[in-house]
């Protein structure tokens, strides 16, 4: 794939923002492993029914969330004050190939918006109550 041009750890978190983070069976069986939980118990405490989007037969089972100052709500395993994963090694494949290429779009955006506000801890809000 080549060098990677962007560094996830000075990012907020905008991908654990997504509202359906897609997850497969063995994406459910990891967590519960990592938890020391059985894939039936994993799958009740740290997933819900999705949204059902085009082409889809069933909607999807999907990380659950919960609140976050900047993008409202956020992936329940995104630690909120230190703006990191806590379960990045046991984190869904989704995520493990985000986002398929050498780039990412959110990086190359909130590049550009410290730049332009002259604020090298800037991040444009998505949520404002």
């Amino acid at each position: 794939m080549g060098k990677v041009k962007y560094d996830c750890l000075k990012c907020p978190g905008y991908c654990c923002s997504y509202p359906n983070i897609h997850l497969k069976p063995k994406d459910i069986k990891r967590l519960g492993k990592h938890f020391g939980l059985s894939k039936e118990e994993a799958f009740k405490r740290f997933t819900k029914k999705g949204y059902k989007e085009d082409g889809q037969k069933k909607a999807p089972r999907v990380l659950r969330h919960k609140k976050d100052a900047y993008f409202g709500t956020i992936c329940r395993f995104f630690d909120t004050d230190e703006r990191r994963c806590t379960v990045y090694e046991a984190r869904p494949e989704i995520c493990r190939d985000f986002p398929g290429r050498k780039r990412c779009g959110y990086y190359e955006f909130l590049k550009f918006e410290r730049d332009a506000q002259e604020d090298p801890d800037y991040i444009a809000l998505t949520y404002n109550e």
